[in-house]
């Protein structure tokens, strides 16, 4: 007679595709989850104030939407966006000097979305991306996870540097440069015009996509604006540019919008099609109806002048608190300070310490392609007020004491 033998469990699920293992979380996600406890002063996500949102305005522009056509603000909407929105946003850039009709642009749910829609549309697997070093966190995510190979452009206090772009283009063949060229993110920094036209050269004479993300040019606070690097001779046919209204509406909103040579723009129809088929039809409308009757540059101008006080408040408390050997730079907008600890520290380490004082940041290694500096780190100053912005710098300073910083302060 048979033995009998055990039923065989169900057997395992094939595996993750290999870029879903390979690709790390967002340490700055991390960060923020340890600091929602009360009383914690973080200078650690770059989170617009909210009590500088316009909150009555949008909530009049929701009502607006449904009361204008509650049908088709809960109805499914077109891939490229409503049209309203589109042809306010080409306005805006148009203004700005950058002559754009609304066939020209695609709403897209973030400028996030957008970045990953480029990638997806642009980017075969092993292919060469270039980036400044350090650069935006979730733009490497979204290139590795698309299976690029990430290499870092030589850059110094002002940005890329174009003659190592060219180097780089002549040696690696990139498919595409992304950069931040304006208070970058996480160093602050903006790159001059001149070398915005250099890098538009390069890229004509060598062949290179351009992707140029601008989430924080709105919001400048000294100094003259500075031309999208889109706007420059030779860049016309090869830059996607990323923009984007949480920084300047509301980030819950999750509106950006891309604007981009014809046939990149047609592919991203279609990929955003793959993606979500569109973007919320009720947050376009509404949008576009708060564009249609509220002064956003007005509003703009009240963000700047909070913002302007924040970042100066933080540039006080740094000087007068933290030793003579630390460093940091002084953007001209934006929302980020980007400093550097002294020799033989480690800012990763003293999170660990600044938390336990009840203060945050994040530490610039996980910014970096290639070895990082492990003593640099970005400060956002955009959240709390300069009371609040006083107080955690001095609890920062603390913590660095007692991690070891040593020196004096500053006088």
């Amino acid at each position: 007679m048979p033995t009998a033998t055990a039923p065989a469990g169900p057997a395992a699920p094939p595996a993750f595709a290999a870029r879903a293992t390979a690709v790390e979380g967002s340490p700055v996600r991390e960060i923020l989850a340890l600091t929602q406890r009360p009383g914690v002063i973080s200078f650690a996500g770059g989170l617009p104030a909210p009590e500088l949102f316009d909150a009555d305005g949008l909530h009049a522009a929701y009502e607006a939407a449904f009361a204008l056509s509650a049908r088709r603000a809960l109805q499914y909407s077109t891939t490229e966006g409503a049209p309203e929105l589109r042809a306010a946003i080409a306005a805006r850039a148009t203004a700005r000097g950058l002559p754009t009709g609304p066939e020209g642009v695609l709403v897209t749910s973030g400028s996030q979305q957008a970045l990953t829609l480029v990638a997806a549309t642009l980017i075969e697997p092993g292919d060469v991306v270039l980036v400044e070093n350090p650069t935006y966190l979730a733009a490497l995510q979204c290139f590795r996870l698309a299976g690029a190979r990430v290499v870092p452009v030589p850059c110094d206090g002002e940005g890329l540097l174009p003659d190592a772009l060219a180097d780089l283009v002549a040696r690696e063949r990139p498919k595409l440069l992304y950069t931040i060229p304006t208070f970058q993110n996480p160093t602050g920094r903006t790159l001059p015009a001149e070398r915005r036209a250099a890098v538009a050269r390069v890229a004509a004479r060598l062949g290179l996509w351009l992707v140029e993300d601008d989430p924080y040019g709105d919001l400048r606070y000294e100094g003259h604006d500075v031309p999208w690097l889109a706007a420059h001779p030779g860049a016309e046919d090869r830059t996607a540019l990323l923009g984007s209204f949480s920084k300047i509406m509301a980030p819950g909103l999750r509106l950006g919008w891309l604007r981009a040579p014809a046939a990149l723009q047609r592919a991203a129809v279609v990929a955003k099609q793959a993606a979500d088929l569109h973007t919320s039809t009720v947050d376009q409308l509404a949008a576009a109806h708060y564009l249609a009757t509220v002064d956003l540059d007005a509003h703009i101008t009240a963000v700047r002048a909070a913002y302007r006080e924040r970042r100066d408040a933080l540039q006080a408390a740094l000087s007068s608190t933290l030793p003579a050997d630390c460093e940091w730079n002084r953007p001209e907008g934006g929302m980020f300070v980007w400093a550097r600890l002294p020799q033989g520290h480690d800012a990763t380490a003293l999170l660990r310490t600044a938390v336990a004082h009840d203060v945050a940041f994040v530490p610039g290694a996980p910014f970096h392609t290639g070895t990082p500096d492990p003593r640099t780190l970005r400060l956002s100053f955009t959240t709390h007020g300069p009371k609040e912005i006083a107080e955690g710098v001095g609890r920062l300073g603390a913590a660095l004491a007692e991690y070891g910083g040593g020196g004096g302060a500053r006088g």
